[in-house]
């Protein structure tokens, strides 16, 4: 049988049934693309309540409006389960699961292993499968091919011919949440395969929802795509981090600095600095290239050294909070303070690696009394580093006044600043969004 020809005729005709592992910030959106262009879609998660919440037609993301999931769920394109097994009814399966660090800094891969695993469970010949995952160069090859040719099921014999028997690609998120510019669909995506069959196949598929597929030779160049992306990103952002503390002390003000160079038309791009780096991707990316350097015998100390700077700077942070505290006559211990943001970034729902957590812990653990303010965020759930028992704080002007100090961590669009600003004893801004009310007056201080 030519599984090739066949698994191209259903996608071109709509008839493929897509699996998408992972109901997260990257495999929702890309899962209602496939849907709502007219392919039936399976949503697989191990969490019962966001299966719960999708069969229901509930968003649980911010910038994801419930009516799109109602619609794709009423129309029969989309359901969710975290039954398994139902992964032997789809030709093309897209695995979305998270990639973090451990705390030796070494990537965790056991998601996408045991995605590949349960893959591997209910394989059958024909099937196309996707790695989305940010990952190391190499683990699309490594990890996930040796268990589809060799699959955990039982009814299959022998050993599966990738290229022939079945298709296998990397092809890297690229999700910006609540980006208003670029969407999954406009976005352009990234296509490796292992074989250039592999590559025809998952082309044809994502041609069907993404305006603009770009093919590259191998998973590899396409796992190293991401991390090139994210790593430029991360070392930008570590060099405006580290000016802001050089120009601190020299008392220049680094947002100055760079709304004047970026005037220049050619060669600079401008990066801002903040309180740390958040999301899944640009605080976690990075480690996983210098980990897999090492077995080439290569010390990415470039890369690494902005990893040094960007996870320092809560700590810049906390010892400003601390400098204007001692201004006024208070210290750290024993001061109230408010958290304003603990979205990883302005406009989101998503505290994933989110400096403001590690805020949180360094100012409690140097015996402050910490509260939290965010839209978006009513409670801090556990995390796999942090487990803060609390909820955000009403921002009315009584309940400013009450804290010593206000940190702005995240510059959410809908924070009130004039209302913050009336009503605070002390602001540390760490995103510059008080720029315009002055410094001089004793009441806000960069940080």
């Amino acid at each position: 049988m030519n599984y090739k020809s066949e698994l191209l005729k259903k996608i071109s005709e709509y008839k493929a049934q897509v699996g998408i592992i992972g109901m997260g910030y990257v495999g929702l959106p890309l899962a209602l693309e496939f849907a709502e262009a007219g392919f039936e879609v399976t949503g697989f998660d191990v969490d019962r309540d966001k299966v719960q919440k999708l069969n229901s037609g509930e968003s649980y993301i911010k910038h994801i409006p419930s009516e799109r999931i109602k619609t794709q769920v009423a129309g029969k394109k989309f359901r969710a389960t975290n039954d398994f097994s139902s992964l032997s009814e789809m030709d093309a399966i897209i695995i979305c699961v998270p990639t973090p660090l451990n705390k030796y800094r070494e990537p965790d891969i056991s998601y996408i292993e045991n995605s590949g695993r349960e893959i591997s469970k209910y394989f059958n010949k024909g099937k196309l499968v996707v790695l989305e995952s940010s990952t190391y160069p190499g683990t699309t090859e490594e990890i996930l091919k040796p268990l589809l040719d060799k699959p955990l099921n039982s009814e299959i014999e022998g050993q599966l011919i990738c290229g022939k028997d079945y298709f296998l690609a990397f092809s890297p998120e690229r999700e910006d949440p609540n980006n208003p510019k670029y969407t999954t669909k406009t976005i352009p995506k990234v296509i490796g395969g292992q074989t250039p069959d592999c590559l025809e196949v998952a082309k044809s598929l994502y041609d069907k929802v993404i305006l603009n597929t770009v093919p590259v030779s191998s998973p590899k160049v396409a796992e190293a795509t991401k991390l090139l992306e994210n790593i430029y990103r991360s070392i930008n952002i570590a060099l405006v981090n580290e000016l802001k503390i050089v120009f601190d002390r020299m008392g220049i003000d680094i947002w100055e600095v760079i709304d004047a160079a970026k005037t220049k038309p050619f060669g600079f791009q401008a990066f801002y600095p903040g309180p740390g780096l958040g999301g899944h991707c640009i605080p976690i990316d990075p480690f996983y290239l210098t980990w897999k350097a090492r077995e080439y015998e290569v010390n990415t100390k470039f890369i690494e050294l902005a990893g040094e700077i960007n996870t320092y700077q809560p700590y810049f942070v906390v010892q400003k909070i601390g400098d204007a505290l001692n201004e006024n006559g208070k210290a750290i211990s024993n001061s109230k303070l408010l958290i304003l943001g603990v979205a990883y970034k302005k406009n989101v729902d998503d505290l994933r690696e989110s400096p403001a957590l590690k805020l949180i812990e360094i100012l409690i653990d140097k015996g402050a009394q910490v509260d939290y303010s965010d839209p978006y965020i009513p409670k801090i759930p556990k995390t796999r580093k942090y487990s803060f028992d609390m909820e955000s704080v009403n921002l009315i002007g009584d309940n400013l006044k009450k804290y010593d100090a206000v940190v702005l961590a995240t510059d959410h669009d809908n924070f009130d600043y004039n209302l913050i600003y009336e009503h605070s004893n002390l602001i540390i801004d760490t995103r510059n969004a008080f720029k315009t009310y002055g410094l001089k007056n004793g009441k806000i201080y960069k940080a």
